[in-house]
């Protein structure tokens, strides 16, 4: 990857629609150019797909929180990361050094909605411990991050 991939890569984190005449204008390349980019980065995995962010209110999830799992030993994490993966509701889940195993994302219609999927996720075989988060407001929401520059610099030195 070269600094030509990075910017077009900037262009489609702020909009995966932008049609590749708009950014061959941007990087200075041909259309065509432009396409054989993108389907390299797309074959190589480097994206790894495209979608879309909503606004949670807006599409009925009017909570928000953070749940920080705790389990009981690691014989569970199978277990647990395919019922995680299964559960419409869970949009993020990290695994985490420190007191807790897995940090998940959660959004959900109501009070009542997350109080059913907490005791859920605590009757997922080996949770041992929980603490929840109530998101008060996203400041930022974005799905991705591209080094800055100077790091692609000194990346080819």
């Amino acid at each position: 990857m070269d600094k030509v991939d990075y910017q077009i890569l900037e262009i489609l984190k702020s909009n995966g629609r932008e049609r590749a005449s708009e950014i061959s204008k941007e990087v200075h390349l041909t259309v065509s150019t432009v396409i054989e980019r993108i389907r390299k980065l797309e074959q190589t995995g480097v994206i790894k797909g495209y979608t879309v962010i909503t606004d949670d209110p807006q599409v009925g999830n009017d909570v928000t929180v953070v749940i920080e799992i705790s389990l009981e030993h690691p014989k569970y994490e199978d277990a647990f990361i395919e019922s995680i993966n299964s559960h419409p509701n869970i949009i993020s889940c990290y695994y985490l050094t420190g007191e807790f195993d897995y940090m998940l994302k959660i959004t959900c219609r109501s009070s009542l909605h997350l109080e059913e999927i907490h005791r859920w996720i605590k009757d997922q075989p080996g949770v041992r411990k929980t603490r929840t988060h109530y998101v008060l407001r996203t400041v930022k929401n974005i799905y991705t991050s591209l080094p800055e520059e100077d790091t692609l610099q000194d990346k080819r030195k």
